[in-house]
């Protein structure tokens, strides 16, 4: 290998340092700028998120014999068990028509949320590999967690639309208006959750479990096995009913129950249910600048951190 001469390798080197200084990635700060920059640069590398996205579901569902049909495995179950403890020993399916599919539109709009939030929360630590030796957006990590989570969201979807069709209640009436709205209100606080404890969770690895139990505990606040009704008769405190109904998940499920449970169109739901989601959603995207801003606030030890 020949040697490299010294005065060229010293004018290079000079010729660097003569070089403006530019900064890799986001920039920081809160400002519209900051906010641009950052789209930016994850639209730049939007290829590089479509191979995050392949790998993750390649890698859960490596050399399995049922491959994708394992996405169905865990809501089904769910189901069978809800339906038949929940459902018909402690009978609450004689109080809600159509249980299995007021059941399955719940967990479908459940596990969506659930699997973003968790998926998101572990995606930077399970990359510590690639934060270390290459540079990206580090936010491509939970937006490849939110991605991976929307395949999997649309094979229930469509599990759930079949359902419909063979029960003979297929929702095409005027509450499928609510669908859009409510799965971007998910979407939106899904991935909020996700920046925010991802970025916490390479300091602090205890939050991982933390967000599995706060999810575990959200599932059974929210009308996902019960109605909302049930709700209405129990709770009699103004204050306490608000809060429970303005919960985010709270109304998207119901958005989603609107949409595709065709037996609740007679059951009485929060008043003004649209104007409830649309105030959600505005504070909600709130919410994700402030968790995409936190995130690259901390996400510059990362590397140090793993």
């Amino acid at each position: 290998m020949p040697e490299l001469d010294p005065a060229s390798a010293e004018a290079r080197f000079s010729r660097l340092a003569l070089l403006p200084m530019r900064t890799v990635g986001a920039v920081g700060g809160m400002s519209p700028r900051a906010v641009v920059a950052s789209v930016k640069d994850i639209f730049a590398h939007r290829e590089m998120l479509d191979l995050l996205v392949k790998r993750d579901l390649k890698a859960r569902y490596k050399d399995s014999a049922l491959g994708f049909l394992w996405a169905l495995v865990r809501p089904l179950v769910q189901l069978g068990i809800y339906f038949v403890v929940l459902g018909q020993f402690l009978q609450a399916a004689r109080g809600i028509p159509d249980f299995a599919i007021y059941v399955f539109t719940g967990l479908t709009a459940m596990g969506l949320f659930q699997e973003i939030v968790v998926g998101g929360t572990g995606s930077v630590l399970a990359n510590a590999g690639l934060v270390k030796k290459v540079y990206m957006p580090r936010e491509l990590f939970p937006l490849a967690s939110l991605g991976s989570a929307l395949f999997n969201f649309a094979i229930q979807l469509i599990v759930l639309i079949l359902a419909t069709v063979v029960m003979w209640r297929i929702p095409l009436h005027f509450g499928m208006i609510y669908l859009i709205p409510s799965l971007l209100l998910i979407l939106v606080y899904g991935l909020a959750f996700a920046m925010l404890f991802g970025a916490i969770n390479v300091y602090l690895r205890d939050t991982q479990y933390l967000v599995e139990v706060g999810t575990l505990l959200i599932f059974w606040a929210s009308p996902v096995v019960y109605s909302y009704q049930m709700v209405l008769n129990l709770v009699t405190h103004p204050i306490l009913l608000e809060a429970y109904t303005n919960n985010p998940l709270t109304l998207a499920i119901l958005g989603f129950q609107r949409s595709f449970w065709l037996s609740g169109d007679s059951l009485v739901y929060p008043s003004h249910l649209m104007v409830r989601i649309a105030i959600a959603g505005v504070i909600g995207v709130a919410l994700l600048f402030v968790s995409h801003r936190v995130f690259l606030r901390m996400q510059g030890n990362f590397a140090q951190e793993l």
